[in-house]
């Protein structure tokens, strides 16, 4: 069973970055794309970027993440991150990593409801 684990959370100044990491316990080839999600105080959980596993690393950026943050892996290690750059107190919230076994559910609808996820790491923006 697939467990996505977060971990790299925390207090950051804005204008400040921080990079993700989501270990992938028990992976196996049959899950081909990983994504970041957050969920903001008081907000519904909203999906941030993707990455397909079984290619050259094909990703996807909703708006919202689109040119401050980077999603990368690294298959060795069975690692995704989510470096997050120029943070503003508006990008606090719990960032989750979701694993799905199809990359069009995941990385074009945005449908997790048949995804594993992780506990969450905390990302606080504040001076």
């Amino acid at each position: 069973q697939l467990q996505p684990v977060e971990s790299g959370g925390g207090l950051v100044q804005p204008g400040g970055s921080l990079r993700l990491s989501c270990l992938l316990s028990g992976f196996t080839p049959d899950y081909h794309a990983i994504a970041w999600f957050r969920q903001a105080p008081g907000q519904e959980r909203e999906a941030l970027a993707c990455i397909v596993t079984s290619d050259g690393g094909s990703t996807y950026y909703r708006n919202s993440a689109k040119g401050r943050f980077a999603i990368s892996r690294v298959n060795a290690n069975n690692t995704v991150y989510l470096q997050m750059n120029s943070l503003q107190p508006s990008d606090t919230g719990v960032y989750y990593c979701v694993a799905d076994r199809q990359i069009y559910r995941l990385c074009t609808l945005w449908r997790s409801d048949l995804a594993s996820w992780g506990q969450g790491t905390q990302v606080t923006v504040s001076s």
